[in-house]
C-alpha cells in the first residue's frame, strides 16, 4: 500500500512534536472564531483590517500550524526523510513562527512599521531555513512516491508564499514602494491557497485515502503529474500577472479544472471503499471535496458587478474545504499516532484507537462543523449570521483542542502506569 517502507518508530518524530503544532493550530482556530464572533461580516472582508487578520489567522495560524505538524510526521514516514533532532528543530521553528504571526496581526491592526518588520524577521527566519532543509532532504531521496513528489512541489509553493509575503510586508512596513503590490498580492493568495494548502492536501491524500479507507489508488496520471502540473500552472500565472494579463482567465480555468478533477476522482474513490462502514471522517472528506468542487466552479464564472457575492462565497467554500479535510485527517491521525507510539514502545495496555477518540464524539463534531459551514455560507448573503458562525467555529476548534490534550494525557498516563511486554 505504501510506496516506501511503511511506518517505523525509528523514522517517526516524538509524539509531542506533532501534537504541539496541532494544539497551536487549534488555539489559533479558537481565536479566529472569537474574532469573527465579535466583528461579524467585517471579518469576512479581506479589504478591512478585521478581514486581513481573519485570513491570516486561518491560513498562517491554523492551516500552516497543522500542516507543519503533518510534514514533521509524514516526511520521515512516507518519503524516508530523516530529520535530526526533530524536537529541537520543531521548537526552533514553532516559537518564532507563533511570535511572527502575532506580530503580523498586530501590524494589520495598528499599521505600525515595527510590527511588520518584526513579523518579517520572525516568520522569514523560522520558515525559510526549514523549507530549504526539507527541500534539500527531499532532493536526496532516490525513489519518490506520488506523495513525496507532491510535497516537494507544495514546499516550493510555500517558499514562494513566504518570499512574496515578505515583499508585501516590506510595503506595509515602509521599506519600499508598492508599485507591484496588487499583482504580488494576487500571487501570494494563489500560491498560498492552491500551491500550498490545496496541493499539500492532495499530495497527502494520495497516501491516506488508500491507507485509511482501503480504496483503489488514484489514477496513475494524477498521482504522477498533479503536483508539478499544478505548480507549473501557478508559475505561468505568475508570469501572466506581469506580462500577459489576457491569459490569466485561461490559466485560472486550467487550475480550477485540475482541482475539480481531483475532487471528483477522490469522491468516487470513497464510494469504492472495501470497508463499507461509514464513519464521520468519510463525511468530513465528502463535505471538503464537494466544497472544493463548488469553489472551483465559481472561480470559472467571470467576475462582474452583477455577482458581487461570488468572490466571498468562493472564499468561504475554499476555507470549508481546507478545514473539513483537516478535521478528517485529525480524527484518523490523533488516535492512530497515540496508539502507534505506545504499541511500538511495547505497552500492551495501550488504549485502542476508539478509546482515544470515540467515533460518536467525532460524529457530534461533524454536526457542529456542518452547522458552522451552513452559517458561514448564509452569512455571505445575510451578514448578521457571521457572529453565530464565529461562535460555532470557536467551539469546533475547541473540540479538536480537547481531543489533542486528551490523547496527550492518555499517552503520558500509559507511559507512567502501563505494563510493557517482557522480552526474554
Amino acid at each position: 500500500m505504501f510506496d516506501q517502507n511503511g511506518l517505523s518508530l525509528d523514522q517517526a518524530p516524538p509524539l509531542s512534536v506533532v501534537f504541539r503544532f496541532m494544539m497551536v493550530g487549534a488555539v489559533f482556530g479558537i481565536v479566529g472564531g472569537i474574532w469573527m464572533g465579535h466583528f461579524g461580516a467585517e471579518a469576512l472582508d479581506p479589504a478591512t483590517p478585521q478581514g486581513r487578520i481573519m485570513v491570516h489567522l486561518f491560513t498562517l495560524g491554523v492551516m500552516l500550524s497543522f500542516m507543519l505538524g503533518a510534514l514533521f510526521q509524514m516526511l520521515p514516514v512516507i518519503a524516508g526523510v530523516v530529520l535530526k533532532m526533530p524536537t529541537q528543530l520543531a521548537a526552533a521553528v514553532q516559537y518564532p513562527f507563533v511570535l511572527g504571526v502575532g506580530a503580523l496581526l498586530v501590524g494589520f491592526w495598528t499599521t505600525r512599521p515595527w510590527a511588520f518588520i518584526a513579523a518579517a524577521v520572525l516568520l522569514g527566519g523560522a520558515l525559510l531555513p526549514l523549507i530549504g532543509l526539507l527541500l534539500r532532504r527531499l532532493g536526496e531521496v532516490t525513489h519518490h512516491s506520488p506523495s513525496s513528489r507532491g510535497m516537494m512541489a507544495a514546499l516550493i509553493s510555500l517558499a514562494g508564499v513566504v518570499g512574496i509575503g515578505l515583499s508585501l510586508v516590506g510595503v506595509w512596513g515602509g521599506g519600499w514602494d508598492g508599485a507591484m503590490y496588487l499583482p504580488l498580492r494576487t500571487l501570494h493568495y494563489s500560491f498560498g491557497l492552491y500551491g500550498w494548502i490545496a496541493l499539500l492536501i492532495v499530495s497527502i491524500s494520495f497516501q491516506v485515502i488508500e491507507m485509511f479507507y482501503v480504496t483503489p489508488p488514484h489514477p496513475q496520471w494524477m498521482r504522477r503529474g498533479f503536483g508539478w502540473g499544478l505548480l507549473g500552472v501557478l508559475l505561468l500565472l505568475g508570469g501572466a500577472e506581469m506580462v500577459w494579463p489576457t491569459g490569466i482567465p485561461w490559466l485560472q480555468t486550467v487550475l480550477s479544472l485540475m482541482l475539480i478533477s481531483y475532487g471528483t476522482v477522490t469522491l468516487h474513490r470513497l464510494t469504492q471503499r472495501k470497508r463499507p462502514l461509514t464513519d464521520a471522517t468519510v463525511w468530513f472528506w465528502r463535505i471538503g471535496l464537494t466544497s472544493l468542487i463548488a469553489s472551483m466552479l465559481l472561480s470559472i464564472v467571470p467576475p462582474g458587478d452583477a455577482y458581487p457575492f461570488l468572490p466571498p462565497l468562493q472564499g468561504v467554500l475554499f476555507g470549508l474545504f481546507g478545514v473539513s479535510i483537516l478535521f478528517a485527517m485529525l480524527y484518523k491521525i490523533i488516535p492512530f499516532l497515540t496508539w502507534f507510539h505506545l504499541n511500538s514502545q511495547g505497552y500492551f495496555t495501550a488504549p485502542m484507537m476508539h478509546e482515544i477518540i470515540h467515533p460518536r464524539t467525532a460524529r457530534l463534531h461533524l454536526y457542529l462543523h456542518l452547522g458552522s459551514g451552513v452559517l458561514l455560507l448564509v452569512s455571505v448573503g445575510w451578514a448578521p449570521m457571521a457572529h453565530a458562525a464565529g461562535v460555532a467555529i470557536a467551539l469546533s476548534f475547541g473540540w479538536i483542542l480537547y481531543h489533542t490534550i486528551h490523547a496527550t494525557s492518555l499517552y503520558r498516563h500509559t507511559q507512567e502506569t502501563g505494563e510493557k511486554i517482557a522480552i526474554g
